[in-house]
């Protein structure tokens, strides 16, 4: 993967503009000139599964289905969750989907090659699929519409970039999830543009194990000076390992939550790479529902980037209002 690598965001931005006043109505789509009536949903009601690997507790998820609940409101959509971190289980999930007859799929793709059959069977039944959060690199070979979510590659060379900026000599890059092909990115990418990184693998449904994990490693080697986690929660107990372990080490990570909007205005943690997962949930959902009731595609058959960018202390406050009411 290369840092220039360019994905389409044409049409993303004047669409989240030009839907936020919109209400339901339900009942048939008019025929008129107003096109899809100006702003107002009236096509018909429409059920959507939105399947992914969120493991229980991970307050990252409850961003992706504010914004994707938001969007079925607005569209007159039944929208049905499931979750399930074992990909085999989530594959699963997508057949029971199919087989319940809904009119669209959103999912994650955080280990693609378990969703291959899920998916394949989706669009034998003419179920259109889209993707989001993860699998950037696998959705278009396998068939799925479009995609929204960040580069995890590109997220993570920009974090490398940030790390030389300030000077960090040796970093650890904590994967809560081994072999989560977005989680692999982001490390990836750190180490390209940051060489001196080392990945450090926890087991991120066991939050108390995660914390002796990177408190022993820092004790083991008082020269790492940086940790890089890849969740807003893993950042927060990175902070307290580093308490443990009377280092000196900062902590800069990937996504966002309510919890973090503290550590970073108290220095506990100094960055966040924010890839928007209210966008995110929003937007598979939303265009899910231009495709049933217009045939559009975001995208041109390229990913919709909503990241990365960073949060620090610079505009922490513009962001603490919306993390306040769960959106950020």
């Amino acid at each position: 993967m290369r840092f220039s690598r360019i994905a389409a965001v044409t049409g993303a931005t004047v669409l989240v503009l030009g839907i936020a006043s919109c209400s339901s109505t339900g009942g048939k789509p008019r025929e008129s000139e107003g096109g899809m009536g100006g702003g107002t949903v009236d096509t018909p009601r429409a059920t959507i599964a939105m399947i992914t690997h969120e493991v229980p507790g991970d307050s990252f998820w409850d961003l992706i289905r504010k914004g994707a609940e938001t969007a079925a409101k607005k569209d007159n959509i039944e929208l049905r969750y499931s979750n399930d971190p074992e990909a085999p289980n989530q594959a699963n999930l997508v057949q029971t989907a199919i087989d319940s007859g809904v009119d669209g799929i959103a999912l994650t793709l955080a280990k693609p090659d378990a969703m291959r059959a899920a998916v394949a069977a989706a669009e034998a039944k003419g179920i259109p699929v889209v993707a989001f959060n993860a699998g950037g690199d696998a959705w278009k070979e396998m068939g799925v519409k479009e995609y929204f979510g960040q580069d995890g590659y590109i997220a993570g060379q920009g974090a490398g970039d940030r790390l030389k900026q300030e000077g960090a000599k040796k970093v650890i890059c904590v994967i809560q999830e081994q072999g989560h092909v977005d989680l692999e990115a982001r490390c990836a990418g750190v180490k390209n543009t940051f060489p001196a990184t080392e990945n450090l693998n926890v087991n991120g449904k066991d939050m108390p194990s995660v914390e002796s994990t990177i408190t022993a490693k820092l004790q083991q080697d008082p020269s790492i000076d940086y940790i890089v986690t890849l969740g807003a929660p893993f950042a927060l107990t990175a902070a307290q390992s580093v308490k443990n372990a009377g280092s000196n080490a900062k902590v800069g990570t990937f996504d966002t939550n309510a919890a973090l909007v503290g550590a970073i205005e108290d220095g506990s943690v100094q960055w966040a790479v924010d890839q928007q997962p209210f966008l995110q949930g929003y937007l598979a959902v939303d265009s899910l529902w231009l495709y049933l009731n217009n045939g559009n595609i975001i995208g041109g058959g390229q990913p919709v980037l909503t990241g990365p960018s960073f949060i620090d202390k610079s505009n922490i406050d513009a962001v603490a209002e919306y993390a306040k009411g769960g959106t950020r």
